[in-house]
């Protein structure tokens, strides 16, 4: 193994080169199997409430011995340390009934307290109750000093370790953020929503406000390469997909975001992952135009538009430009389903995506908690006995 670069040696493939291979467009013994195990799967395996899955174990090393256990691939984020923020903080806890924990975070500003406040639960991934920009005009310039520090102040330090301790157990990705809708929406009040209307009426700040985030994210990018081992970045995605914000939106607002992080991965030789949720067929030209090397999760109805019939018409938009990563029905194949509905689904998606190499055999989302463990071994066996080149 080429420890640099990723690309295998004269051995058996380990998990991280198929999934570099992958992406590649590089056939090498079979097609690589990644459930994405998020939250629950490895809380569940680890024997941990969500509230102790998040404070005891770092997720690098719980998504390690997910994946170790399921004997599979698998992809999983790392996070760089932004330092102190410019503004002095406190943050604070309350105790719940139901052993939930509301958390309060407070940022003292020239331009008063940006106030959020979560709640962590013990059976789910924890929410927002408050969000900090309240006041665009007032907030927002103040918001913007703690969100896109200098990059030179980050410590690559940790994320580092991150990587050597996993190895070649999983393919570890730095998360380089998330589309420009995503990111403006997370921190306002009134969410989603609110977000929308602040795209219509306040256009020409928040058209600046762009091309500042653009710019810390090529240097974040940038930056993650020069110090650190990280081979692949993973673009996230909430909001921004057209099943919410819809295409136009998404081409206007987030599409010159999503190639600056492109051209920035690409010129320091890694490869790009998007997370794209929900409807994709009409944006998938755009991502082969953008120029990344895999798109996930592909999600059959409700929830994405990715059907049976349908995967033909992606395997001619891609064109073998770009790798397919998904498309396993988390709910009604793998938790509502049978064994062999989970067989037939990847017997499916291996006909169909396989034969250039750009496939990643994986899931519409994170495989719920719920899952019956039989299922979730039916699709990996049958991934690695089915796809193999």
């Amino acid at each position: 193994m080429n420890a640099q670069d990723g690309r295998p040696s004269s051995a058996q493939p380990t998990p991280r080169a198929r999934m570099l291979a992958a992406y590649r467009g590089e056939k090498l013994d079979r097609v690589a199997v990644a459930p994405e195990f998020w939250y629950y799967l490895p809380a569940r395996l680890l024997g941990m409430n969500m509230i102790e899955f998040s404070r005891q174990i770092p997720f690098w090393k719980a998504l390690q011995e997910t994946f170790r256990h399921y004997r599979c691939e698998g992809w999983g984020a790392v996070f760089a340390g932004g330092g102190p923020g410019p503004f002095p903080s406190e943050s604070s806890e309350t105790a719940l009934a139901g052993g939930r924990i509301e958390s309060r975070h407070v940022v003292h500003t020239p331009a008063g307290d940006l106030v959020s406040r979560s709640v962590q639960d013990p059976t789910e991934p924890g929410w927002s109750l408050e969000r900090p920009i309240k006041d665009f005009e007032a907030h927002w310039p103040v918001y913007e000093q703690t969100a896109l520090r200098d990059v030179a102040q980050y410590d690559w330090a940790p994320m580092q370790r991150a990587l050597d301790a996993v190895g070649e157990d999983y393919l570890l990705e730095f998360w380089a953020g998330v589309p420009f809708t995503d990111w403006i929406g997370g921190p306002r009040q009134g969410g989603f929503e609110q977000m929308v209307m602040d795209l219509l009426e306040r256009e020409d700040y928040l058209l600046g406000l762009r091309e500042r985030y653009v710019a810390h994210s090529r240097a974040l990018i940038e930056a993650a390469f020069a110090h650190t081992t990280v081979r692949s970045v993973v673009i996230g995605c909430s909001w921004a997909c057209v099943s919410l914000l819809g295409a136009r939106l998404w081409r206007k607002w987030d599409k010159p975001v999503i190639r600056a992080m492109v051209e920035a991965a690409h010129r320091a030789g890694g490869l790009v992952h998007i997370h794209l949720h929900g409807q994709c067929m009409e944006l998938i030209p755009d991502v082969v135009e953008l120029g990344v090397d895999c798109i996930c999760p592909m999600e059959r109805p409700p929830g994405g538009d990715v059907t049976p019939e349908r995967m033909a018409a992606v395997k001619n938009l891609t064109r073998g430009r770009l790798t397919l990563n998904g498309n396993v029905h988390t709910v009604e194949t793998l938790i509502r389903g049978t064994p062999e509905d989970a067989r037939r689904e990847v017997r499916q998606i291996i006909d169909a995506w396989a034969d250039d190499g750009r496939l990643i055999v994986g899931t519409g989302d994170q495989v719920g908690g719920e899952t019956p463990d039989e299922n979730i071994w039916a699709m990996i066996e049958t991934a690695k006995s089915y796809g193999r080149y």
